[in-house]
């Protein structure tokens, strides 16, 4: 489990799309403080790290990614795929007792939405997304919703699209200062609307 506040960006090294894709991530947390196997969210999704390398600053690790996860992220993308160099949202998974801030993120993507528009308020920006049109009952005005692993509260819907704002602070520690118009985003919805629709389609 995570919580959708992301604690440190990852640098993509190497990437290997042979048998199965892999890739090495660079980043600043703590060597011996971070296990072999221990789930780290990237950009969302949830991977197993093994293979730990001890860099002049913090590590790098290996993930390896199925084929399930590359058809429901936008990891091979043509707008901003993984590719060695691109920079990466990272989140340790969250421990019992630690405060829960941003609210409860499984690393499982639900599908993938495109930035449609972006729009500076002040230092803040708004940022409209345009969602598969499967995923629209699942978003709610003040609901919450990760967007590459972020921790986000929608702001307002219109049919299939919806807005979020991004304020500096979250620019300065997430990968949020380098997106473009229409990048791909990796979605996982509300735990609870998933389990509100499963109820009520039970019940139908």
């Amino acid at each position: 489990m995570f919580t959708g506040l992301i604690s440190d960006i990852g640098t993509l090294i190497k990437i290997n799309k042979d048998r199965i894709f892999s890739a090495r991530i660079s980043c600043n947390y703590d060597f011996d403080n971070t296990s072999e196997g221990a789930s780290i969210c990237h950009d969302g999704v949830c991977l197993t790290i093994f293979d730990k390398i001890k860099e002049k600053n913090g590590f790098s690790y290996k993930v390896e990614i199925s084929d399930e996860t590359l058809s429901k992220t936008n990891i091979l993308n043509p707008t901003n795929p993984w590719n060695v160099g691109k920079n990466i949202n990272l989140e340790k998974s969250l421990k019992i007792g630690e405060e829960l801030g941003g609210h409860i993120v499984t690393g499982h993507i639900d599908g993938v939405a495109q930035l449609i528009n972006i729009k500076k308020i002040d230092k803040s920006q708004k940022l409209t997304f345009k969602l598969p049109n499967e995923l629209q009952k699942f978003v709610a005005v003040k609901g919450s919703i990760a967007i590459n692993g972020t921790s986000l509260t929608v702001n307002g819907i219109d049919k299939n699209q919806f807005t979020v704002n991004i304020i500096p602070h979250t620019q300065k520690v997430t990968t949020w200062s380098e997106i473009k118009k229409n990048d791909l985003f990796n979605i996982e919805i509300d735990l609870l609307a998933r389990y509100i629709e499963r109820l009520q389609a039970t019940r139908n």
